[in-house]
């Protein structure tokens, strides 16, 4: 176990994250906290930084290095943006911090701030093809990335606090004038970029003007579940959030879910940026990451000492098996669990009872080597601990429709409980509530065939000439406990079956 420390130096706020790192739980954030310095409000019209600003930040850095000291990091990494980069006084901003603070300042360049947002997107989500924006408050960043490799990249020198001071000062945020010269801005602006014309894949928003905006848009909708990592909206979506903005005042933005205060002012111009290039690049969808620069810092600098970390190929897997390993799920048991699932589920499928696409089978398996996870909070409500975990857990990989599914299929016990689950985000149509319920019951029938945790059944053979049907289990050793609760269980087989089943425990 490891921690690291960065402090990320931003034109709009100074942020410290303590993140703890281990192989088998992953990638955790321990700590994160804020200051709202606007550093870029301190740039004359010549790039000289004041020296109100350079007092701000060495008073904001000394603040983090004692926390970073007091939560023991291993390393702590002080990263600067925009607003010391486009200082022109930036050596002697340096200088100043390493004699008041005793920190070294990473300065990073355009293409590197860009490298790590698009990163952290596409280690930490199964996007294939994609634009990031990242928009700070003195930059903005855009990559372009195919199959996971970035084949553009561009940082542009505005961001929400310019584009704020460069058409709203002393005018309301909802300014018609404005905001039409500032659209006609941006679009000029980003047409440099013609990599990212009509593109068609997704946009993905980063950092903290994207967050506020998708928590906006799920507090308009009465969002069911958690987290905003991955939260997907479309185009008509993000004209509703734009729409609501206008439409309200400063002093309505105030009480307005979803936008954090020390944004209001600012959070406008973002908005709009991500509604011009969602137009620009003809986008399928828009698509939060919650992790950006930071976590992709901290993740290159990890996987830089640790080969094999942070795999994009297998972003679902790492999350699914550090979600595991966080609740003690005992994996020999689980793989058994998930060997004996596929294989009775592979036999409903040769007999024609079943029929499962691709991404389905994949959250099943998933599903029976989770299943009932919560019981590591209460054994007694594993079902509700389960469900609740996994359907509110930000996981790397997975859409949040389908983190429900497998939710679903994980704490499956009963059709009432699968019920009152679904009807919490009313996703599924009753055909794939049916599934579910099918699926569920597998998993909860193998799992009693496994209630010892020995391993002692080995092999399935499913019989449907037979009267009633027939399912042949083989075995080593002693599986009384099995025999009991598989005979207990047997009955959503018996319902996938529409027959009676007939258990013989035969050993090996």
């Amino acid at each position: 176990m490891e921690r690291n420390g960065l402090i990320d130096i931003g034109s709009n706020t100074i942020r410290l994250v303590i993140f703890e790192f281990d192989h088998d739980t992953g990638l955790n954030e321990i700590q994160n906290i804020k200051t709202p310095a606007r550093l870029s409000q301190y740039l004359d019209d010549a790039g000289h930084m004041q020296e109100e600003g350079i007092h701000v930040l060495i008073t904001a850095l000394q603040s983090f290095k004692k926390v970073a000291e007091a939560f023991h990091v291993s390393s702590l990494y002080p990263i600067a943006t925009a607003a010391i980069r486009q200082s022109t006084n930036r050596e002697a901003i340096l200088e100043a911090v390493k004699n008041k603070v005793g920190i070294d300042v990473i300065l990073i360049l355009e293409e590197d701030e860009a490298f790590y947002g698009s990163y952290a997107v596409t280690h930490t989500t199964d996007i294939q093809d994609g634009v990031t924006v990242d928009i700070g408050g003195g930059s903005t960043e855009l990559t372009y990335f195919k199959n996971k490799k970035i084949k553009h990249a561009i940082s542009f020198p505005f961001g929400v606090v310019t584009l704020t001071r460069m058409f709203f000062d002393g005018k309301p945020h909802n300014d018609k004038e404005a905001l039409k010269k500032m659209e006609k801005f941006l679009k000029k602006s980003f047409s440099k970029a013609e990599w990212i014309v009509d593109k068609k894949v997704t946009l993905i928003g980063i950092g903290g003007s994207a967050r506020n905006c998708a928590r906006i848009h799920q507090s308009l909708r009465q969002y069911p579940i958690a987290g905003v990592h991955g939260y997907t909206m479309g185009q008509d979506d993000l004209s509703q959030v734009y729409e609501t903005l206008k439409s309200y005042s400063r002093d309505e933005l105030a009480n307005l879910d979803g936008l954090s205060r020390d944004r209001m002012d600012i959070i406008v111009p973002a908005v709009v940026v991500f509604n011009v290039l969602y137009d620009m690049i003809q986008a399928t969808s828009f698509t939060f990451s919650r992790k950006g620069i930071r976590e992709g810092f901290i993740m290159h600098q990890i996987a830089k000492s640790k080969l094999g970390e942070f795999k994009k190929e297998q972003v679902q897997q790492d999350a699914l098996r550090h979600l595991a390993n966080e609740y003690k799920i005992e994996p020999t048991g689980a793989l058994q669990r998930q060997k004996l699932a596929e294989e009775l589920l592979e036999q409903l499928e040769v007999q024609g009872k079943l029929s499962v696409d691709t991404v389905v089978k994949q959250r099943f398996l998933q599903a029976a080597y989770l299943y009932y996870l919560g019981k590591f909070i209460d054994s007694d409500s594993s079902s509700q601990h389960t469900y609740y975990i996994i359907a509110n857990s930000s996981i790397n990989g997975l859409s949040h429709k389908e983190r429900v599914r497998l939710a679903l299929l994980t704490s499956f016990k009963n059709k009432s409980l699968l019920k009152q689950y679904s009807d919490e985000t009313q996703w599924f149509t009753e055909d794939e509530v049916n599934e579910i319920q099918a699926l569920g019951g597998i998993i909860k029938f193998v799992n009693a065939l496994n209630i010892s945790n020995t391993n002692t059944v080995n092999q399935l053979s499913l019989n449907i000439d037979s009267e009633p049907y027939e399912l042949s289990v083989y075995y080593q050793g002693e599986p009384i406990a099995e025999i009991y609760q598989s005979n207990r269980q047997k009955k959503h087989i018996e319902k996938i079956l529409k027959n009676k089943l007939d258990i013989q425990f035969i050993k090996k």
